[in-house]
């Protein structure tokens, strides 16, 4: 008889992915399940899987693991990160409101904005940008220079007038030689200021691992910092992407960029998969 695994829906800005909770239900192989369950015509359908488990060290309260559509497993994911901090508080896992999340590129915080039980916004302390001795070179003549910044995962952001070329010049340059362990492409074009002050950028993502998304938390922090590096923008900008808006700030205190958004249910369900999961209450 197949297991029935519970799993959430969940997005961030549009980018979309299928939550287990992991101190409950075991995933065997989460790389062949993110693949099964992640296609849009034959699964739930998602940009990938993601597992909330307890932290194995006391420095975090909780640990995250993400697996993209096409099974690679991803260091880090913003969206899902503040997804997370929503469904651990609305959910009745924690009562804190600022908590601490394992990733592979290390301990994220995020500060969760509460009203009356519900968690409207996340704020994530993504940490510090690493960025190149040579962080701006030209990997492809036809879409120009590009700025590479890794978030704990690695962008190369490509300031243009043409954000919709995504698709074609983004399937080439997630492969190209440039990047061995491949990389997430962004493609940007910066606005004039609001009355804040504030750029507002214009990007489109193809994430490595799954291509075309709804939004990159990784990626609008990224473009931020490129845009800040190149004297496009200050440290503060609104990231414009196409399932919605992020708000990130790149502090000069401390050097952390802070990205700030919403978080959604989906919906609830069941599926069954014994081939790849099993339920063990572990």
């Amino acid at each position: 008889m197949n297991r029935k695994i519970p799993f959430t829906k969940m997005h961030g800005c549009g980018n979309d992915y299928i939550y287990v909770n992991a101190m409950l239900h075991s995933v065997k192989d989460p790389a062949a399940a993110a693949r099964l369950w992640s296609d849009r015509h034959k699964g739930i359908g998602s940009d990938g899987l993601v597992l909330i488990d307890r932290s194995p060290i006391p420095e975090a309260d909780f640990s995250m693991r993400i697996f993209n559509a096409d099974g690679s497993e991803a260091m880090m994911c913003g969206n899902a990160s503040r997804c997370i901090g929503k469904y651990l508080y609305e959910r009745g896992l924690t009562d804190k409101t600022e908590i601490r999340l394992l990733t592979l590129s290390g301990v994220k915080t995020l500060q969760l904005h509460v009203s009356k039980s519900v968690v409207e916004s996340v704020t994530v302390d993504m940490l510090e940008p690493v960025l190149e001795d040579e962080s701006q070179f030209v990997v492809s003549r036809s879409v120009g220079k590009g700025t590479f910044v890794s978030m704990g995962n690695p962008h190369y952001v490509i300031f243009t007038d043409n954000v919709n070329q995504v698709g074609e010049a983004g399937r080439a340059l997630e492969y190209h030689p440039a990047f061995p362990q491949r990389c997430n492409i962004e493609f940007a074009q910066v606005g004039e200021p609001g009355a804040d002050g504030r750029r507002s950028i214009r990007t489109r993502v193809w994430e490595r691992g799954s291509g075309i998304t709804q939004a990159c938390g990784t990626g609008a922090c990224a473009t931020a910092v490129a845009a800040a590096l190149t004297g496009r923008a200050g440290r503060k900008s609104q990231i414009v992407m196409d399932g919605g808006t992020l708000d990130i700030e790149w502090r000069e205190c401390d050097g952390h960029v802070y990205m700030t958004g919403s978080a959604a249910f989906v919906f609830d369900g069941e599926i069954d998969d014994c081939q790849y999961c099993e339920s063990d209450g572990k």
